[in-house]
């Protein structure tokens, strides 16, 4: 592996129905899987100058994560996000004005020479954390990964097409392909355009219980679907479980079969924890053994 992963987008709490609060953020989930994975990424963000905040350094720092692109903000709170359940579903109200929206180009921490880097779409819906990301993706433009989040009011079709333009691979569900791409015959034509239009090297669409399809840009294309027996607790974070295992098997160069089958068997493991995200080293544990990591 002689690239070394770099996050960049959201961190903040989802906060369930019941009361309890689960660390996560599309960008912050990817992070902290490549971490248990073994795969040691930067992750750039940033966070309130309050309880949260700190938490969110103390839980990075006992996971032995950098945090050299954690800013701290004064004047903006710690993300939240109020996730409803329903019917094994779940719904998200997305809080306007969040530390994440202000992350600083000039509090950046050192960037490696050769990087893989990963962002979504949520924290490009604010000027500040725009501008920065659209830094980042200028100086680590050799190896991007874009992951789409579409969630209103937070995003305009136009914005977000240019996001992916030019990505290494892009990831998305099959609601967010019919949205961006232009009514086509089927959705394979809908995956065609997408990466013709962007000019994406991959783009994998997922498809919930129905599992995962990647198409590359020379139109070979690759299904992947869940175990019947999976058990579900909630379904918060599979995908980001899944574009993480599919980041560490791009640099690892997984072939595209072996890659597809172990992101799905991962993210069908994280739906049976709640939330995105599991504390318990051990659970990365077979999993680095199963596939060969340090």
């Amino acid at each position: 592996m002689h690239y070394r992963p770099v996050i960049f987008g959201e961190v903040l709490y989802d906060c369930f129905p019941q009361g309890e609060v689960v660390l996560g953020g599309a960008p912050f989930n990817v992070a902290w899987h490549l971490q248990g994975l073994g795969a040691a990424p930067l992750f750039i963000s940033r966070v309130g100058d309050d309880p949260l905040g700190h938490r969110v350094r103390d839980i990075m720092e006992r996971r032995a994560m950098d945090t050299s692109g954690l800013q701290l903000d004064s004047s903006y709170p710690t993300g939240k996000v109020n996730i409803q359940l329903a019917a094994g579903s779940h719904s998200f109200d997305i809080l306007p004005d969040q530390a994440y929206d202000h992350i600083a180009e000039d509090a950046l921490p050192p960037l490696p020479d050769r990087a893989m880097f990963y962002h979504g779409s949520l924290a490009a819906r604010s000027p500040v954390s725009a501008r920065t990301l659209s830094l980042l993706s200028e100086r680590l433009a050799d190896s991007r990964l874009v992951d789409v989040n579409l969630r209103d009011p937070w995003w305009q079709r136009d914005n977000v097409l240019k996001l992916l333009e030019g990505a290494r691979l892009v990831k998305l569900n099959d609601e967010e392909l019919s949205l961006l791409a232009p009514a086509a015959a089927d959705e394979r034509a809908s995956m065609r355009w997408l990466i013709n239009d962007a000019g994406l090297h991959e783009l994998v669409v997922t498809r919930g219980e129905a599992g995962a399809e990647l198409m590359t840009g020379s139109g070979e294309v690759y299904r992947v679907a869940p175990e019947a027996a999976t058990r579900v607790v909630d379904t918060v974070g599979a995908g980001d479980a899944l574009t993480s295992v599919l980041m560490l098997g791009l640099l690892h160069g997984w072939s595209y079969p072996v890659m597809l089958e172990r992101a799905q068997a991962f993210a069908s493991a994280i739906v049976g924890h709640r939330g995105a995200t599991v504390e318990a080293a051990g659970f990365y544990r077979p999993y680095r053994e199963a596939w060969s990591l340090p």
